[in-house]
């Protein structure tokens, strides 16, 4: 069978559900997502950014004839894109497209963590059953030196860099602290910046320990088995699996601050 995947996202969205995709495994898959999120789908035969292949024109009536017989040649398509947009849905429809649709986030007040809501979400479609623990391998020896990343994509989420800069100064007494960000972050002098997101989950599968807020690129530590300090206490999305219970989860939160010793 020939399956393709349609996986848009932000990064920790399309990372806590890489055990469902990976579950859809078949023959051949394919998988299309965002052109940061690609560099970590390594299971898959072929891997595409979706803003590559035109599939934004579907709905227009626009796409290209060889978008159309490229998305006929698969016996099943499944797809987190479009699924709440009308015009995208009619179209695929009317081109009779052997498309599931799947809702792209779980709802408010789901009671599962976001990884078993989406391995859920394609049980009956599954064709094997890897680890439900979300991993993104990377075959590096693990050194002493901790890593902190201050930012995430909402203000609100963060803890004050202040704190981060009290932590980091108590933490370098024992180990190398190293500053992460990202490309939209505000500037933050001396921080590393790697901007393949699989080359940056091996550097910081290298660390000790991780401290950050919650934002996409927090999500692989507590996969590579880094112990991580994490900011969420939201049930869906913080770290998955028994790394979670190990490494000394904490709340990094403006009540709590005292509580970050136990990292």
């Amino acid at each position: 069978m020939r399956r393709l995947i349609l996986r848009p996202g932000a990064i920790g969205d399309v990372i806590v559900s890489l055990p469902a995709l990976e579950s859809l495994r078949t023959s051949y898959l394919e998988v299309w997502t965002s052109a940061a999120t690609a560099p970590l789908i390594r299971f898959a035969d072929r891997v595409r950014a979706i803003s590559s292949t035109g599939l934004d024109l579907l709905e227009l009536g626009l796409a290209p004839a060889e978008l159309i017989d490229e998305l006929r040649g698969f016996d099943s398509i499944v797809s987190w894109y479009g699924s709440s947009r009308v015009d995208f849905r009619a179209a695929v429809e009317e081109l009779s497209l052997p498309v599931t649709f799947f809702s792209a986030l779980p709802p408010d007040g789901c009671g599962l963590h976001a990884t078993d809501f989406y391995l859920e979400q394609v049980r009956e479609l599954a064709t094997c059953e890897p680890s439900p623990v979300p991993r993104i391998n990377c075959n590096v020896a693990r050194e002493r030196f901790a890593v902190m990343h201050p930012f995430s994509g909402s203000a609100r989420k963060n803890w004050p860099i202040e704190k981060f800069s009290r932590m980091a100064a108590g933490i370098s007494r024992i180990m190398p602290v190293q500053w992460c960000a990202g490309p939209d972050d505000p500037p933050l002098p001396g921080a590393v910046q790697i901007g393949d997101l699989y080359d940056l989950a091996c550097w910081l599968a290298r660390a000790s320990l991780y401290i950050g807020n919650d934002c996409g690129i927090t999500h692989p530590w507590p996969l590579q088995s880094v112990p991580p300090c994490w900011p969420s206490s939201v049930p869906r999305t913080r770290p998955y699996g028994r790394r979670a219970e190990w490494s000394g989860f904490v709340s990094l939160n403006r009540k709590t601050e005292s509580s970050a010793a136990n990292c």
